[in-house]
């Protein structure tokens, strides 16, 4: 099962900045991300979405090879790729992968001007090793699906401020450490 959170930022620079950064988790193997989304309020209340897939340039272009196969066996390739490339952007439209498109701009209209809201479906995460990476980054968390402990460890390491990280990260002493490797 996937869990969904949305976390906003004061920016969408920063949004897409943490959004890379769950992508370099990712290639750690500590999360597994299904989607994740970008909504944007922009002056005068329209809501731009920044997804991962756009559905109907991949559409257009799948369905202008199978159209173009298909024309040249009929010998009218032209013909064949203009109307697979048509059909395959209008099935791309009406495909919706990962997060709800209207589920996003419903939330995202509650959004300062602006302001952008990540949306992240998780599939799974080791989440102490997460929680860490994100410590102090900043951003309010608008929805989840996490229970409320779950919610609230969420909260409390965004909240985080990064001094306190450093204090925590410092060594309790300056006295060198011996050497572990003997000989070396």
């Amino acid at each position: 099962m996937s869990d969904l959170v949305v976390i906003v930022y004061p920016t969408e620079a920063r949004a897409e900045e943490m959004r890379q950064k769950l992508f370099g988790l990712q290639k750690e193997y500590l999360i597994q991300i299904s989607d994740a989304a970008i909504a944007v309020m922009h002056e005068g209340g329209k809501i731009k979405l920044n997804q991962l897939l756009n559905t109907t340039a991949l559409g257009a272009a799948s369905g202008g090879f199978w159209g173009l196969l298909i024309g040249a066996i009929f010998l009218m390739p032209v013909f064949g790729a203009a109307i697979g490339a048509a059909s395959g952007a209008l099935g791309g439209a009406l495909t919706d992968y990962g997060v709800n498109d209207g589920f996003m701009k419903e939330l995202a209209a509650n959004l300062q001007p602006g302001n952008a809201a990540l949306f992240v479906l998780i599939q799974k995460m080791t989440a102490d090793k997460v929680l860490e990476a994100i410590k102090g980054t900043g951003g309010v968390v608008l929805k989840t699906s996490l229970d409320h402990s779950q919610e609230q460890t969420l909260r409390d390491a965004l909240a985080a401020s990064p001094a306190a990280q450093r204090q925590e990260l410092a060594p309790a002493s300056t006295e060198p450490t011996p050497n572990p490797i003997p000989g070396a």
